[in-house]
């Protein structure tokens, strides 16, 4: 066992699956950071568009909801107009998270009571300014643990980018598996594997359920403040 550690967890090892790992962040950073503002627009369009945009939208969602995001890192890694192959993979999950969020806030949109509309049109607020400053924030906050429940969705979809090669930290981990015997001069162990993809397993676990438990926590601070009112 002892053998086994000090095989894998050199600081040779930890810096190549630290790169892994940063470029796992950096995508999910991508993906969540473009996805809200569009998923919010695409849920504003079906919810209170009657026309061609609420039609568009219905169509975007629906079909990034129903097809396998690993399928759009396939076609965006081979089709989409970027330069690298991050920012590519990176297009898919923007694409595919913006549906998802869309879905997230048509909900906390349609919990709003439509008597919000009528009272700020009484306190002179035009549909604009109501949907900015009444609906949005209002819709931000109770879909917040939905939000952060999707994210941990998005940082464990990263691992799909293994696919194409990716050097995300799936990928940079079942590389390292595939080349340690040129490291530790003897073939690789079944212990090695096993810590190898544990290592990797309590990686993404720690981040996720870091992310989980600040969703939990915020949700039994929502019920409190609920409560007290």
């Amino acid at each position: 066992m002892n053998e086994a550690i000090n095989a894998v967890f050199t600081k040779t090892n930890m810096i190549y699956l630290a790169a892994g790992l940063l470029k796992t962040l950096q995508v999910a950073a991508i993906a969540i950071l473009f996805s809200i503002p569009i998923g919010m627009v695409l849920a504003l369009a079906r919810s209170y568009s009657k026309g061609i945009a609420g039609k568009l939208a219905g169509i975007y969602i629906e079909l990034f909801r129903n097809t396998p995001n690993l399928l759009w890192v396939f076609v965006c890694f081979i089709a989409a107009p970027f330069g690298s192959d991050t920012a590519r993979c990176a297009s898919a999950y923007v694409l595919f998270t913006s549906a998802m969020m869309a879905e997230i806030f048509r909900g906390g949109l349609n919990s709003i009571p439509a008597g919000q509309f009528e009272a700020a049109e009484s306190q002179g607020f035009s549909f604009i300014g109501t949907i900015w400053s009444i609906i949005i924030p209002q819709c931000m906050r109770n879909t917040i643990p939905t939000m952060m429940s999707q994210i941990v969705t998005v940082i464990k979809d990263t691992s799909f980018m293994a696919q194409v090669a990716v050097a995300e930290l799936l990928y940079n981990t079942k590389n390292l598996m595939a080349t340690l015997y040129v490291y530790s001069g003897h073939p690789i162990t079944t212990a090695e594997v096993i810590m190898l993809f544990a290592a990797a397993a309590a990686v993404y676990f720690a981040i996720n359920f870091t992310i989980a438990a600040a969703a939990r926590v915020y949700q039994a601070r929502m019920a409190k403040d609920t409560g007290k009112r």
